[in-house]
């Protein structure tokens, strides 16, 4: 009987073993590890989202992005060249970078008998590497970086002004409040600093000597600082965002040398016009408005032959 016995064993434990195989080779699913929302696609990989590409993948030539008029208005030295130097002065110098897809630039530099001019034009397309951040959010990022670095504020969000400005209307009120009951407070010799309490015919020894009253001194006048409304500031009607920038400084020979900045971006990419003008003569200071104008106009240019690209 022993014997029968050893064969139905061995028959047993074989087929035990063959179940015990088939499923370590997978051969047995899991449905709850299917319905899993973890669980991976077919094809082995899982689905992140993607942030959107810039608009634009490659920069147009700078050298060629000014056409000669242009070059002819803000350049006033190449009309007293001679043909074969002014078409050389046309073509401008490229800058030197290594990527010519992601930043591109040209300068043209000419000089006159009554100043010197140069003009600057840089290209640069900016590139997220984060699979979570978009190309044209990154250049918002970096062109916002260029306008702390020209002490240009960066536009704030209306909803984030709110509690400021509730805050301001709040102390106006209690100024306003203040002012109202300041006449009685007058009468009664309180509440008044030295300045607003003084009564008429009383005045300092000096007013009382010379029977004239004192002027408060005139606030110093920057000569460098552009006129009101050429100030440093945004420019709203070009491309998705863009400022201008002025700048007066003296050379080492005492002459005033202005630099006009216009940076502006479209999507993805960042736009930079430099305008430089310094006079011969140490008494003249070139125009502010006359130059951002010109700048501006360049900048306009740029953005429409940009969008060709």
């Amino acid at each position: 009987m022993a014997r029968k016995a050893y064969p139905r064993r061995a028959r047993v434990t074989g087929t035990l073993m063959l179940l015990v195989a088939l499923g370590a080779a997978g051969c047995t699913g899991d449905p709850a590890a299917e319905d899993s929302p973890d669980a991976k696609p077919a094809g082995g990989e899982a689905t992140t989202a993607q942030a959107e590409p810039g608009k634009y993948q490659t920069l147009p030539q700078p050298c060629r992005a000014v056409e000669t008029g242009t070059l002819d208005a803000m350049l006033p030295g190449l009309a007293q060249l001679g043909q074969e130097q002014r078409q050389k002065a046309y073509e401008g110098t490229s800058s030197v970078t290594y990527d010519s897809d992601r930043r591109t630039g040209c300068r043209w530099k000419v000089d006159s008998a009554d100043a010197g001019h140069l003009l600057r034009i840089d290209f640069e397309r900016v590139v997220s590497y984060s699979a979570s951040v978009s190309d044209d959010a990154r250049a918002q990022a970096v062109y916002g970086d260029r306008m702390k670095e020209a002490d240009l504020p960066r536009p704030s969000d209306p909803r984030e002004e709110q509690p400021e400005r509730r805050a301001d209307d709040s102390a106006k009120a209690d100024r306003d409040e203040a002012r109202a009951t300041a006449p009685a407070d007058d009468e009664a010799g309180q509440g008044a600093s030295p300045e607003t309490s003084q009564k008429p015919g009383t005045g300092t020894a000096k007013e009382k000597e010379t029977g004239r009253t004192e002027e408060p001194a005139d606030e110093t006048v920057d000569p460098s600082a552009p006129a009101e409304g050429l100030e440093p500031r945004l420019l709203q009607e070009l491309a998705d965002d863009a400022f201008i920038d002025d700048q007066l400084t003296t050379s080492s020979s005492g002459s005033g040398q202005r630099t006009v900045t216009v940076v502006f971006r479209t999507s993805n990419v960042i736009v930079t016009v430099e305008y430089e003008a310094q006079p011969k003569w140490v008494t003249e200071v070139p125009d502010s408005a006359s130059m951002q104008e010109k700048a501006r106009e360049l900048a306009g240019l740029l953005a429409e032959r940009l969008s060709d690209v």
